[in-house]
């Protein structure tokens, strides 16, 4: 098979002298990506609860990710075609990364069929049914038209049997072949290049995952992604098994842990050599009340914040950190007041980002190591 044609380029800058960190830059059509990053999930063309204004100016991410499933759903990629892509429709010119609609497959495991040809299911908004095969995926990212899209593959769940992973790891390798040879035969739509990432699969088995990392090495693919993690392991699975995916990926292209995690996962999985994350957890636990600071997580609905004017957190990291006091937070959700959920969204965002954005000085000063078991150890507390 023909090597993927390169488009995307990776530099890495920096490797921490005290574990696998590494501070890199990714660049694409749409400007520079300093990892490592995290992605805030805009899954139907919007970052739940956030204005475009507040994340370019207050969370300011490289990158932003969006779903092929819920894009095809709706609004359908008639309408991002006529739109002139993704970008264009919500107003975004900065990187995109669209998932392939794998996890979401997974996820609907009442109501999907999967077949070696692809996958067939039935809408959760409708009931109507539909088919993804790879090909098919392929092209529907590239009417959405993001800048990284995903290799169609099978996340199995947790836990797993053996010979089902094994089965399913070996299918998901088929069909990547099948979505590289579509990919490279049809061209982007919108005028810019896109990059194709593969998925390495394998559950929580050590020969698996290298198999499957040795198989995804030598499509020669511009950055690679771990998927099958972050579904109900205990954290240790999931970092031995990223250990073992590391060692074998090429250190000259990216890597993406895809849908990982707390604030904790994110920085034992950059000291392991991961590059890029996403994760639905900062936008979801915002809108239950649930704070990520760098001295702890904030249940905000608790009493105890009742007559609190201090800061959400003392770091001041996006200005609603400085404007708004916990009382004043907890009463808007006590009362059930949409900007309850809306600050603490922006909250949890910029502390991400913030976090991804402090690992990577470090990772240049060559401190990380100390820094991250630092942070680690006062993240992992209860306020």
């Amino acid at each position: 098979m023909q090597p993927l044609i390169f488009y995307m380029e990776f530099e890495l800058l920096k490797t921490d002298p005290a574990s696998k960190a590494r501070a890199g830059k990714i660049t694409t059509d749409h400007g520079v990506i300093e990892t490592p990053i995290f992605m805030p999930v805009g899954t139907v063309a919007s970052v739940k609860g956030v204005h475009q204004t507040e994340l370019k100016q207050e969370i300011n991410p490289d990158i932003i990710l969006g779903n092929t499933y819920h894009l095809y759903l709706r609004p359908k990629t008639e309408i991002l075609k006529k739109a002139g892509g993704l970008h264009k429709f919500m107003n975004w010119d900065r990187n995109i990364l669209t998932d392939s609609g794998g996890y979401q497959v997974y996820s609907l495991s009442g109501r999907r069929k999967i077949k070696e040809e692809g996958v067939k299911f039935k809408s959760h908004i409708d009931g109507s049914y539909h088919v993804f095969t790879p090909e098919n995926v392929m092209e529907i990212q590239r009417e959405i038209g993001a800048d990284i899209i995903m290799a169609f593959d099978e996340c199995t769940p947790y836990p797993c049997d053996y010979n089902y992973a094994k089965r399913s790891m070996h299918m998901t390798h088929r069909w990547l072949d099948r979505c590289i040879k579509h990919f490279t035969e049809t061209p982007p739509l919108y005028g810019y290049d896109q990059t194709l990432f593969p998925i390495v699969q394998g559950s929580t088995y050590k020969d698996l995952r290298r198999q499957s990392a040795e198989y995804i090495a030598s499509r020669n693919a511009e950055g690679n992604a771990i998927g099958g993690l972050s579904v109900g392991e205990p954290a240790e699975e999931m970092y031995a098994m990223t250990e073992v995916v590391t060692e074998i990926l090429p250190e000259e292209k990216p890597r993406y842990l895809m849908g990982v995690g707390t604030p904790i996962n994110i920085l034992e999985n950059i000291a392991l050599g991961i590059d890029m994350f996403d994760c639905v957890m900062p936008t979801r636990n915002a809108r239950n009340g649930m704070l990520f600071t760098a001295h702890g997580t904030i249940n905000i609905k608790n009493k105890k914040w009742a007559d609190d004017f201090s800061p959400i957190d003392d770091m001041g990291i996006t200005f609603v950190d400085t404007q708004y006091s916990k009382a004043y937070v907890r009463h808007l959700f006590t009362v059930n007041e949409m900007l309850g959920k809306q600050i603490a969204t922006i909250h949890n965002l910029g502390f991400y980002l913030w976090l991804v954005r402090e690992a990577r000085k470090h990772i240049l000063a060559g401190d990380f190591r100390a820094w991250k078991d630092m942070m680690v150890k006062q993240m992992d507390k209860r306020l």
